[in-house]
């Protein structure tokens, strides 16, 4: 918007902005990369927790047995 300003092209309004296809590309996309960062997020938790791994370790396990 500051460049249309710059340029001289007058501002939109709101409801125009809503409504403007650029707005909604943007804003799927955003939304897409955020879904699949927390998707990543909870299928690597659920296969780092998985019974009997490394990197698991009993939730109740006093903090001397675990090492850390």
């Amino acid at each position: 918007m500051e460049e249309d300003a710059l340029e001289g092209k007058s501002s939109i309004g709101l409801g125009e902005f809503l409504g403007e296809p650029t707005f909604w590309f943007e804003t799927f996309q955003n939304w897409q990369s955020e879904f699949l960062s927390v998707a990543s997020i909870v299928l690597l938790t659920i296969f780092l927790r998985q019974k009997g791994s490394p990197q698991s370790k009993p939730v109740d396990a006093p903090h001397l047995e675990t090492g850390k």
